[in-house]
């Protein structure tokens, strides 16, 4: 039933929309000949850093958590409370944009798009998206993401500190660093409390380099992000390509930031006409060929992995090269150089290194690692409850009932 709902505002069989003939209403990026362009054109500039810093922490509001605001000076900051109707009929807070036509001045509502990521504030991918979203001139646009890289941090949150949050400058949108993780910034950026009481239609976070298929999901601060917007209420969408080295440049990430806007717009169409399900929240991947995807399709979480081990090492680096380390010609650099570290008694060191691939025997053609492998950009619908296996219940239930009677008669001894 799910799928077909979700299938419906994007078509059967899967869309095929390629660079090349999307609508000029969605490419507002690049020029016609944006095939010839080279990666250097797309060169990404530090983002200034302006002084203005909020301190928020957690307080308890019934059973929800919310956010109490301070500045750095430890005085309060007062934030609207108030909970108001947005264009989408949510409870939101609203946006106008007023155009004039003539003598008259038309008002014309824009969603809320609230966004974030684990990558860091400074990503290229968020801040492509950014870009996009803001030269659509159709969204409001709220950016709030980490600080720093906190890929692969799952669904951790910030609980015995206050995290603090930055302004910076990200043309046309509102945007703060925060000293926190992907969660905490969903949290903070639907709460109300950071944008003055502006609730989003919408959270998008990404778009982040490398897939996030299978168990993936569950290590990925990407779609931890979206999965705490989804937990609190708000509609949430998760965006990952599928880099690979030596094959992948910035400009495939920017094409591919540019095919998942039809699927965005369909989304907040959906919420507007309030057809949208309320049961989960999108993983959207997009393959590494982007230029010859297949279309999109719904797919279902699979079991794909890569399996991590562990080595000794002497060496104080980073076991992979992160997103925010990409270079424009579409290589990795570290951003540390290999640290020595001297030798500590009964201390160790030790590093992750990438051990083996594996599949699943139950993932077929329509789950999501397979589908993407495939050329197929994957929508996958997600909920925060962790599915049973019912072949297991059966099992589990025999199990009880023979240690409930190996008890009673280990008592009668």
């Amino acid at each position: 039933m799910l799928s077909s709902q979700i299938s419906s505002f994007i078509s059967t069989p899967p869309i095929k929309l390629s660079p090349a003939t999307s609508p000029a209403s969605i490419r507002p990026l690049l020029p016609a000949n944006s095939t010839d362009l080279h990666p250097k054109d797309l060169r990404r500039r530090k983002h200034s850093r302006c002084s203005l810093t909020f301190i928020f922490t957690h307080t308890k509001a019934g059973s929800a958590n919310k956010f109490h605001a301070w500045n750095h000076c430890s005085q309060g900051i007062t934030t609207s409370g108030r909970t108001q109707t947005s264009s989408l009929g949510l409870r939101r807070s609203p946006a106008t944009m007023e155009t004039r036509s003539g003598d008259a001045t038309e008002s014309t509502f824009r969603p809320t798009v609230l966004l974030t990521n684990d990558d860091g504030i400074d990503a290229v991918g968020l801040q492509y998206l950014a870009q996009l979203l803001v030269a659509a001139n159709r969204y409001r646009v709220l950016v709030c993401a980490p600080d720093v890289d906190n890929s692969g941090v799952s669904h951790s949150i910030t609980w015995r500190r206050a995290v603090s949050a930055k302004k910076v400058e990200i043309k046309g949108a509102s945007a703060y660093a925060v000293s926190g993780t992907p969660s905490d910034c969903a949290s903070l950026g639907v709460s109300g409390a950071l944008f003055s009481g502006l609730v989003p239609d919408l959270v998008i976070s990404g778009v982040n380099i490398g897939n996030n298929c299978g168990y993936h999901i569950v290590y990925s601060g990407t779609v931890a992000g979206a999965r705490e917007a989804f937990l609190s209420g708000v509609p949430s969408i998760a965006l990952s390509y599928d880099w690979v080295g030596g094959k992948s440049n910035v400009q495939d990430l920017k094409l591919a930031v540019e095919l998942c806007l039809p699927v965005i717009n369909a989304v907040l169409n959906e919420l507007k006409n309030k057809t949208y399900p309320k049961g989960s929240f999108l993983n959207i991947d997009v393959p590494t060929d982007v230029t010859n995807h297949k279309g999109f399709k719904i797919t279902k979480q699979g079991t794909y992995m890569i399996r991590i081990g562990w080595k000794q090492t002497s060496l104080n680096t980073p076991a992979i090269a992160s997103y925010q380390t990409a270079n424009l010609e579409g290589t990795f650099m570290d951003t540390e150089m290999d640290v020595v570290s001297d030798p500590v008694q009964d201390q160790f060191l030790f590093k992750r290194v990438i051990s083996r691939i594996g599949f699943g025997e139950k993932d077929d053609e329509d789950t999501d690692y397979r589908s993407l492998q495939n050329g197929y950009i994957t929508i996958t619908p997600l909920g925060a409850l962790s599915l049973t296996e019912i072949e297991d219940v059966t099992y589990f239930k025999d199990w009880l009932r023979h240690l409930v009677d190996h008890s009673a008669s280990s008592s009668s001894l």
